[in-house]
């Protein structure tokens, strides 16, 4: 088997702008793909007992772009997919707002479900995208309950 190469199919993002799913939709569709998957992760108002005002992420921009376009790399490795969209904000996320999306076309919907929930889980293990979280009485920047590790194979 040859190595996979990147894909005109494939989309990633990180930006200081608010996130659309319907961008996310739009490139995610396809003829052939009988699903599209998606995945929005939304700042929530409570964690931990603690009343979240707004979260603020940072990244090295390049290398986190790389590490998206190694997700996107690895899941058509492991799963018939048509198109694969990516994207996270960095800069201030107030409470109800997107953080994450990802959207992933398939010709069945049990790949594109897969492999949606393969990247949301290694996104958040191995881009180098940091997260501050603001709350009543306090910050923290938040390392997740996962330590950061290198990339599994889907």
């Amino acid at each position: 088997m040859s190595p996979p190469v990147a894909s005109e199919n494939d989309l990633v993002e990180i930006t200081a702008s608010q996130l659309s799913i319907d961008r996310a939709y739009t490139h995610a569709q396809f003829p052939s793909a009988g699903a599209v998957v998606s995945f929005v992760g939304t700042t929530r108002d409570v964690f931990q007992g603690n009343k979240v005002e707004k979260l603020e992420y940072e990244c090295y921009t390049p290398m986190a772009l790389t590490k998206l376009q190694e997700l996107c790399l690895l899941i058509r490795t492991r799963w018939d997919v048509c198109k694969i969209y990516i994207a996270h904000r960095t800069g201030t996320v107030k409470v109800g707002e997107s953080s994450v999306i990802i959207a992933v076309s398939s010709p069945h919907r049990q790949d594109a479900l897969q492999a949606t929930h393969w990247c949301i889980d290694e996104l958040k293990a191995t881009v180098p995208i940091w997260k501050k979280e603001f709350f009543e009485g306090g910050e923290v920047w938040k390392e997740n309950e996962t330590q950061r590790r290198e990339m599994r194979a889907p």
